[in-house]
């Protein structure tokens, strides 16, 4: 990730998103992970969408998810004076290796299922003899 005024999500980042994206996670929600894991903390909703390159909604939407896993934190972090509405800020506190290893479970299992069935379809498959019978 690259420091600076405004955390931004790097090629290594982006590749790591991409993968999380192929193995079944929402784009968004791959990019929200890979942000929170490489920001080691807590990040604002604002922070997200310019280092992720989403829109407000769009980081509400994907957050739903991480929050309906358990895999972040969210927190109401309030502007100076109690003026205007509260920033949320976010942590991932499920570590990247778990939320991992939870979509090679997945993964395995579904694997499974497809070979079960293709199996059964072989059993079930008509023979050359018993074809138009």
């Amino acid at each position: 990730m690259q420091e600076g005024a405004i955390r931004e999500l790097d090629d290594g980042d982006l590749e790591f998103a991409s993968l999380l994206n192929r193995l079944g996670v929402k784009r968004n929600v791959a990019k929200l992970i890979t942000f929170l894991a490489a920001a080691g903390g807590e990040s604002t909703s604002r922070e997200i969408e310019h280092g992720c390159g989403m829109r407000q909604p769009e980081v509400s939407i994907a957050m739903r998810t991480l929050r309906r896993e358990s895999w972040v934190s969210e927190r109401e972090v309030r502007r100076g004076e109690g003026k205007g509405r509260p920033h949320k800020s976010y942590t991932l506190v499920t570590p990247i290796d778990e939320i991992v290893a939870r979509l090679e479970d997945e993964r395995q299992k579904q694997s499974h299922e497809t070979m079960e069935n293709i199996q059964r379809l072989k059993d079930l498959a008509p023979t050359a003899g018993r074809v138009g019978e």
